[in-house]
């Protein structure tokens, strides 16, 4: 059964809000870092932070899933370690999460328009990060002893050229479309967590051959980045978390949609304030596998806004 939740002023909190807002930053290192693939134009990394001594691991005797996480920036910058993203990978591993930063191709590096009318260069940056995340996968199934990951039990995040990447790895891998062949065959993640992503068609709606993992989707209404309803010209379509939660709805898949009412792409960064929802999400859809169905219009001036660029100018120049 569905469950509407409206959150006006003052009736929702965050328990990381006042922590994001006051303390200072508090870095983190890998405990490793390892080449995944080696591209024409370079070798790609990934980082793992383990989690922190003494922190709880499991909840009720199960392990508690691995992040794989895809930094943001547009396509055309960004990188694995940002200092940006540390805090968020310290709560999590504070709370017994292993977490896993990668590399990806930026395919727009470059640029200064994106649009419709770029929509073979937007294609060929979202399956490079595709593919990279693929292969950052393998590696990650082939040394799970060394690595401590349970290859069952991943969660794929992404902040918004990573939410979009994450969030078309999971289309693509239900549909073992050609970028999905590279990994084995019955692979699944065990979830996905996107801030701000959308997921790029060129056959018009989409669809699933199989149901996707639960899936947690924050994006803000006004965002005019990674628009928050959808792009579409025939049978080309680029469509936003405002559009996706109507698809999952209707398919019957397992979600949480947080629709941030007037925000725009800050939501992208707003990992360390959602932080409660993030948490709620992974144990109740992803480790006790409860068919928890959420749909939530956040409309709150006192949620912090999160990290990153907040328009296509501050990325691509002129809109």
């Amino acid at each position: 059964m569905k469950r509407y939740l409206l959150v006006i002023a003052g009736l929702l909190t965050f328990s990381s809000i006042v922590s994001a807002q006051e303390e200072e930053t508090k870095l983190i290192s890998p405990d490793g870092t390892y080449m995944f693939e080696k591209r024409d134009d370079g070798e790609l990394f990934l980082d793992v932070y383990s989690p922190a001594k003494g922190s709880e691991t499991s909840i009720e005797g199960k392990a508690k899933p691995t992040i794989l996480f895809m930094f943001g920036g547009g396509f055309i910058q960004g990188q694995r370690d940002d200092a940006s993203y540390h805090k968020w990978f310290k709560m999590l591993t504070d709370n017994g999460f292993r977490v896993i930063s990668i590399d990806y191709r930026l395919g727009l590096k470059g640029s200064n328009k994106v649009g419709v009318a770029q929509v073979n260069v937007l294609d060929k940056a979202i399956h490079w990060a595709v593919e990279d995340l693929f292969s950052a996968t393998n590696y990650i199934i082939k040394n799970a002893e060394q690595l401590e990951v349970d290859p069952s039990n991943i969660v794929i995040s992404g902040s918004s050229a990573g939410a979009i990447s994450v969030m078309q790895a999971e289309y693509e891998l239900c549909n073992r479309t050609r970028w999905a062949a590279v990994l084995p065959e019955g692979f699944k993640y065990a979830g996905v967590m996107s801030f701000s992503g959308a997921i790029l068609s060129r056959e018009g709606e989409l669809d699933y051959a199989r149901m996707p993992a639960p899936t947690l989707m924050l994006h803000g209404t006004s965002d005019e980045l990674v628009n928050y309803k959808q792009i579409k010209f025939f049978n080309l379509g680029f469509f936003g978390g405002g559009k996706l939660v109507k698809r999952f709805e209707k398919l019957g898949f397992d979600y949480n949609m947080y629709h941030f009412v007037g925000y725009g792409h800050e939501i992208a960064g707003s990992m360390e304030t959602t932080f409660d929802l993030q948490m709620k999400f992974i144990e109740s859809n992803v480790m006790k596998g409860h068919r928890r169905i959420i749909e939530a219009w956040v409309d709150d001036p006192g949620v912090y806004k999160g990290f990153g660029v907040q328009s296509r100018k501050d990325l691509y120049g002129k809109k």
